[in-house]
């Protein structure tokens, strides 16, 4: 039988924040401070962080921690917080997860190992001990575009829910309906209340397999937009949600060929200034930056979103 687990929270509708850096490349405190407040204000249910949206990987380790803990305490409980703890050895990220509980995280979130590609027993093995570092709620994340390739497997999460009572569900990038179906017709058996997480806006086709939640970086540029489509899947409304979810692709699309780059510059045309980028990113050139404020104006839906902070 598996281990009992821990009443899970409802993550629902997940905002990412970016990390804003001053000119000089440091991580401004006082801009992330009023992009939370953005965030709790404009329809955040959850907050993860810092996540690869929010330039995780161009952190040094003393400024991740400090981030975290600036962030808790400034939501001081008016939401959950979700920390990214990702890493590319198995150790580091148990301590960064052993912090962000010390600091007051609701959650935590790990990717597989950056750089390595290692077998699914390595895998296991890495979760395991990534998420038996702290009893607070584990959630995998499956991004296997983003991490070379390496992708879970329900018999994987399978295996990790009779080993680890806090491993409370997947956030999924793949777009893989074969191992959604799968983990979500065996995993709820074995662990009742287990979530799957969209991992993208693109949530429509991961709410009709069982998705209850969404990871949206979008939510920073259209939080009207990122909410409505939440929760019209979360009531199933599937069909009514047919236009939103058009509208928020048609904006993924926009911001897709530059990456943290063009959501920055996106959050900076919806007068949102949100500092600098950290190298080896760079800032678009005019051409681009042109380019994607005209794709924003065509998206009807970003009319009714708000401006400035």
């Amino acid at each position: 039988m598996p281990a009992s687990a821990p009443s899970p929270f409802a993550s629902g509708l997940v905002h990412t924040p970016v990390t804003p850096f001053t000119r000089e490349r440091a991580v401004d405190l006082d801009r992330y401070g009023k992009l939370i407040e953005f965030h709790i204000d404009n329809g955040a249910e959850t907050l993860a962080l810092p996540m690869h949206a929010g330039e995780s990987v161009s952190l040094r380790d003393a400024e991740r921690r400090e981030l975290i803990e600036f962030a808790i305490e400034r939501v001081n409980g008016r939401r959950p917080v979700i920390v990214h703890v990702s890493e590319t050895g198995t150790g580091i990220a148990a301590a960064l997860a052993r912090h962000a509980e010390d600091a007051g995280a609701s959650a935590i979130v790990a990717a597989t190992p950056y750089y390595w590609t290692p077998p699914p027993a390595m895998v296991l093995e890495h979760f395991f001990e990534v998420g038996s570092a702290v009893t607070i709620p584990f959630f995998v994340y499956n991004a296997p575009e983003e991490m070379q390739g390496t992708k879970l497997n329900a018999e994987l999460c399978r295996k990790l829910i009779q080993r680890l009572p806090n491993f409370a569900g997947v956030v999924d990038l793949s777009l893989d309906w074969q191992f959604m179906i799968e983990l979500m017709t065996d995993a709820p058996r074995e662990r009742p209340g287990f979530q799957l997480l969209a991992g993208t806006e693109l949530m429509v086709s991961a709410a009709a397999i069982g998705a209850t939640g969404m990871f949206a970086p979008l939510a920073g540029i259209a939080p009207k937009l990122a909410r409505e489509l939440y929760l019209l899947c979360r009531d199933q409304k599937l069909f009514e949600a047919r236009n939103t979810q058009e509208q928020m692709a048609a904006l993924r699309q926009a911001v897709k060929a530059g990456g943290v780059a063009s959501l920055k510059a996106a959050m900076g045309a919806m007068g949102r200034d949100c500092g600098e980028l950290r190298p080896p990113l760079l800032a678009l050139d005019a051409a681009a930056y042109q380019k994607l404020v005209g794709e924003l104006a065509a998206i009807a839906a970003l009319a009714a979103e708000p401006r400035g902070w």
